[in-house]
């Protein structure tokens, strides 16, 4: 089904509010093999509580089937033992996550 001429169907980015957060998580360092508590920040995007005005019937159903989620914003860190120091890529840790709200 094709949206009529002239229709704009709203983005994503206007379903959520979006913000970043730093949470630790415990990784361990590939290089030299040190297990350290980590702060990886992460870009939250949180559903808003009512759908924006200009919304038709199939933006509404996105807006019932959205989710809010958190995608991570750091791709490498470096080594917190001071011998090493050395950027790791973060192979262990999901990239995106759902929240329960």
């Amino acid at each position: 089904m094709r949206s009529p001429p002239g229709a704009v169907t709203m983005e994503e980015r206007e379903f959520f509010t979006e913000s970043t957060e730093q949470r630790t998580h415990n990784l361990t360092c590939p290089k030299c093999g040190q297990a350290a508590e980590y702060k990886v920040t992460w870009i939250v995007r949180r559903k808003r509580a009512q759908l924006p005005r200009n919304a038709d019937e199939r933006d509404r159903a996105r807006f019932a089937k959205a989710q809010s989620y958190m995608v991570r914003r750091d791709d490498k860190l470096s080594c917190l033992n001071v011998r090493c120091r050395k950027p790791f890529d973060i192979a262990g840790l999901q990239t995106l996550a759902f929240l329960q709200d």
